[in-house]
């Protein structure tokens, strides 16, 4: 990956909608060449995805929570269920698998309303195998991006 690549990515991380000539013009190359690299970094896996980043408020989404999940057995079956699990909810958004705590699993999780969340918990609890859960309400966001450093590469 060069410069290039990445003035492309950074691009793209900002608005993904738009046009190739307008990027093309930005990097200071032609559109053919931009568009192969742009199609690289498709295929390469480097470009995951293309999406439309929600505002969750407006979605009726204000709830954030974290719930922290600690596990006293740590099996490949275990981790297969609770894979499984999380992937069917849509109201999970994001789940960690982390290290230096006592927690091993950070879920992030959106909700309406803390009564709809408590009633999802309640599911979670009766189809996850775990020795301790835990719950922390976002009350302010101070900081979201979905733009990744570059200046690493």
């Amino acid at each position: 990956m060069d410069t290039i690549d990445k003035k492309i990515l950074s691009i793209l991380q900002k608005d993904i909608s738009l046009p190739l000539s307008d990027i093309a013009k930005r990097i200071g190359i032609s559109k053919t060449p931009c568009w192969n690299r742009i199609r690289k970094l498709e295929e390469e896996g480097v470009i995951k995805d293309k999406v439309a980043i929600l505002d969750n408020y407006k979605i009726n989404l204000p709830i954030i929570v974290f719930l922290s999940i600690s596990v006293s057995h740590h099996t490949q079956e275990w981790l297969k269920k609770f894979s499984e699990t999380v992937n069917k909810y849509d109201q999970i958004i994001e789940v960690h698998r982390i290290t230096g705590s006592n927690i091993d699993y950070l879920l992030k999780i959106v909700a309406s309303t803390i009564s709809e969340y408590d009633q999802f918990q309640q599911q979670l609890i009766a189809e996850i195998e775990f020795s301790n859960m835990s719950s922390g309400i976002a009350l302010k966001e101070i900081k979201k991006s979905n733009n990744l450093p570059l200046n690493f590469l």
